[in-house]
């Protein structure tokens, strides 16, 4: 527990892993008048547990929870809603573009489907963009359990929930959020800022197919908070943070660094986003497909807003070039 002022406490759940992400983390937050969820960690046993053994040692029980607020739609953050959901009726609150994604509209996965086909064609990536298509396809319809049947209230950066003022971070999702508490100076902020690695900023489309700018996003999300008095940050992911502002600019640094070393690689004739991604991360490329697609798309994408390269439609395939 972390007491705040009186009544008003922030009570961390802790799932540790032997993923490099370290740990899910979730929390309950007492503002006083109600007790909050803020993410719901992963659908497992042992997140199950922990978030029950927090709220008994702390002399709560579900009743107590009013509502269920959430970061973001990933999967390690959203798992346990059912379960809660099928003891208790409790509000879920997030994003407007999160509700298409939790309720696995099906409108909205066809065309998630189509995006990503087009995508991996345009960059390039022939055979093995399309042996991804079919693992995202077996993957979307293996993850039909995570559908939230609840309504789910909308939120965005006008709203105050829980006596938290809403702040809209884009850019690790298009959904994400993170919760501030001005008078404490501190942030409940989701994947937005991990102390221990760097959370990526996955390429996506809007709802209308239209691929979204996402480290553009995610660049303008870090200036954003290091324009808020914050002093500590709850993430996700790890421990809790001590030195936010340090640690946004050390993430924009090695962002910019390394967009200059992509932009060398084209200047030394690399054109498209799929030989760039096998020269960059060269094994990485077949373990990791998508994570490594979309940091490469969003640092090409970046560079051309930044009016540092042109890219040239050629048999259907984009080309980049130094301007």
């Amino acid at each position: 527990m972390i007491c705040l002022n009186k009544g008003f406490s922030v009570y961390p759940i802790t799932v540790p892993t032997k993923y490099s992400v370290k740990s899910f983390n979730f929390y309950l937050w007492e503002d006083g008048n109600s007790l909050s969820l803020i993410d719901a960690g992963l659908d497992s046993n042992k997140c199950w547990e922990q978030f029950n053994n927090t709220l008994s040692e702390n002399g709560f029980t579900l009743n107590d929870i009013s509502k269920i607020i959430l970061t973001h739609s990933h999967e390690d953050h959203i798992g346990l809603i059912n379960r809660i959901l099928s003891i208790r009726e409790i509000p879920v609150y997030a994003h407007s573009e999160s509700i298409p994604r939790l309720k696995r509209d099906k409108e909205f996965l066809s065309l998630w489907i189509e995006f990503y086909k087009q995508l991996y064609h345009e960059m390039g990536c022939g055979d093995t963009g399309i042996q991804n298509i079919e693992r995202l396809k077996i993957e979307l319809d293996e993850r039909e359990n995570y559908t939230i049947h609840s309504d789910i209230i909308p939120l965005n950066e006008s709203n105050t929930i829980s006596g938290l003022q809403v702040i809209e971070t884009p850019g690790h999702s298009p959904d994400h959020l993170a919760f501030y508490n001005q008078k404490e100076k501190w942030l409940i902020g989701g994947d937005h800022l991990i102390g221990h690695i760097s959370s990526n900023a996955l390429v996506e489309p809007d709802r209308n197919g239209t691929r979204i700018l996402t480290l553009v996003e995610y660049i303008q999300s870090l200036e954003k908070c290091m324009n808020l008095d914050i002093e500590s940050v709850f993430p996700g992911h790890g421990r809790p943070i001590s030195n936010p502002k340090d640690l946004i600019t050390t993430r924009l640094k090695k962002i910019y660094q390394k967009s200059d070393r992509i932009l060398n690689l084209i200047v030394s004739g690399i054109s498209t986003a799929d030989q760039l991604a096998r020269t960059y991360y060269k094994d990485k490329y077949q373990r990791e497909f998508d994570l490594v697609m979309s940091e490469i798309i969003g640092h090409v994408d970046y560079l051309e807003v930044s009016n540092k390269v042109k890219k040239e439609l050629i048999d259907g395939v984009w080309h980049y070039t130094q301007i």
